[in-house]
């Protein structure tokens, strides 16, 4: 996909012009679907939005309520990005199919990296704890002592 400042510039005076997505990919020999996208973008906030290409963060509160706009109060998808000022149509698309699966808690930022591991198991109780060595140390024994019949040629118990 070409999206080089000249191209981004004669995308935006074409769709300023007021032509469609398809006119657009066609003369600029883009992708349909990228057309389309930014043909949202510039719809919804103006050429600029295609201009500016830094990533922005969004907040929980402003993603579902974009989300809200479009699956409980039936409004389009670009004029939900005009009215909060999303720059792009999918991360719209993903919230609201977020949404819809799981709520506003869907929304919620995921933590990153592994889960971290527990240092050591967590026993309710001192006993517990003590219990679950002695069945430990029994284990190594029982261990040690087939080793050590193996090593005397003997058969193990």
């Amino acid at each position: 996909m070409k999206r080089d400042a000249e191209t981004l510039e004669s995308a935006a005076g074409l769709f300023d012009a007021g032509f469609g997505y398809k006119l657009v990919a066609a003369r600029l020999g883009i992708p349909r679907n990228t057309a389309l996208r930014w043909e949202y973008a510039v719809r919804a906030l103006g050429k600029e939005a295609l201009l500016v290409t830094t990533r922005r963060k969004y907040s929980h509160e402003l993603k579902v309520q974009a989300a809200r706009d479009v699956v409980d109060a039936g409004m389009a998808k670009a004029e939900v990005m005009a009215r909060h000022g999303i720059a792009s149509l999918s991360p719209l698309e993903r919230w609201t199919r977020s949404y819809r699966e799981g709520g506003p808690d869907a929304l919620l930022p995921k933590p990153k990296g592994r889960p971290r591991k527990p240092e050591s198991p967590a026993y309710a109780i001192r006993e517990e704890e003590l219990e679950a060595r002695v069945r430990e140390l029994e284990l190594e024994l029982e261990i040690q002592k087939r080793i050590e019949a193996l090593a005397d040629g003997r058969k193990p118990r």
